[in-house]
């Protein structure tokens, strides 16, 4: 067993198949995990399974919640567990001094109480190591509904992806390379010319309407509404939309409904169609972000203890 997280109480509170793969790993780096929102015979020997969030946190050094986070209410996602978990101000006040709190995307309430009681907030559904390794799963997830969502082939298909960040560009080489014809949108220039290097169409935003009429399957990846129910209007009506951004997604769904489009909201496919690769980036991903946040912490105490030293001198030297 690996000694790098030796005595570091850690608590893990809620998510799905991913969290069990971290968790293992956790403990086999030497912190104490505590847990909740699993079952305990779903959880490696050696982590606390616990059903109360307060005693897990109870002078917790570091908290993890799961990637999708919470709703505005504290209702943190547990796809194993069967009442509600709830984060409480009174489980965050509980934690240790200058505890970190690891999160996907954080309510503003959850931003407020780590200002308050002076926890480091860290907000990971951007960092980039994380996000292109999840892209993976997710563009195959995508591919996979749309597979099974459609009465065509990809192959010679025209398919369109919305938006040219992390998860689209790997979606969109994915599609290219299973002979999708495939149309980029996005607002970007650079990213419109990345999408003319890959061999695939490149349009701004003032030509989705156009692009989404001729468009057999679209798969959007910006999390502000861009499918709306005027550019739906203007789609082809039979039409497959695989929207991957968070909740509530980018597509106006009861438009959608209205207009006869089959429009689904995919999040968090890493978990559900591969969760085993999934667990794995989490458990090589989130320990170094944990080591590197304590490291940094550790070296400006130390300087801010030099500069107390300097303002007030140095009462040992003669």
């Amino acid at each position: 067993m690996s000694s790098v997280l030796s005595g570091l109480k850690i608590a893990v509170l809620g998510g799905d198949a991913r969290e069990l793969v971290l968790i293992a790993e956790l403990v086999n780096m030497g912190a104490t995990v505590a847990v909740v929102g699993f079952p305990e015979e779903m959880v490696l020997p050696g982590a606390y399974c616990l059903n109360s969030i307060e005693e897990a946190c109870r002078e917790a050094e570091v908290v993890i919640l799961p990637l999708p986070g919470t709703n505005a209410q504290g209702h943190i996602r547990a796809v194993y567990y069967e009442g509600a978990l709830i984060l409480t101000e009174k489980a965050i006040k509980s934690l240790a001094e200058n505890a970190v709190i690891i999160i996907g995307s954080a309510q503003q309430y959850l931003k407020n109480w780590a200002k308050k009681f002076r926890y480091n907030l860290l907000e990971i559904i951007e960092n980039d190591e994380l996000a292109i390794l999840n892209s993976i799963p997710t563009a195959e997830g995508a591919i996979q509904i749309a597979i099974a969502e459609t009465k065509i082939t990809l192959h010679k298909s025209k398919s369109c992806v919305i938006g040219l960040g992390r998860v689209g560009l790997t979606l969109a080489r994915l599609l290219k390379a299973l002979g999708s014809e495939v149309t980029v949108i996005s607002r970007e220039k650079a990213e419109i010319a990345r999408a003319y290097e890959m061999g695939c169409q490149g349009e701004s935003f003032a030509s989705i309407g156009r692009v989404l009429s001729k468009t057999e399957i679209a798969f959007n990846t910006v999390p502000d509404q861009v499918l709306t129910q005027d550019v739906l209007a203007q789609a082809y009506p039979e039409i497959v939309i695989i929207d991957l951004a968070n909740q509530p997604g980018g597509t106006d769904f009861e438009a959608a409904d209205e207009l006869g489009i089959k429009a689904i909201l995919a999040p968090g496919l890493p978990g559900k169609v591969a969760p085993l690769t999934a667990g794995k980036i989490l458990a090589d991903v989130i320990p170094k972000i944990i080591m590197n946040t304590l490291e940094e912490s550790c070296l400006n105490l130390f300087y801010r203890n030099k500069e107390v030293q300097g303002l007030y001198g140095n009462h040992g030297e003669g």
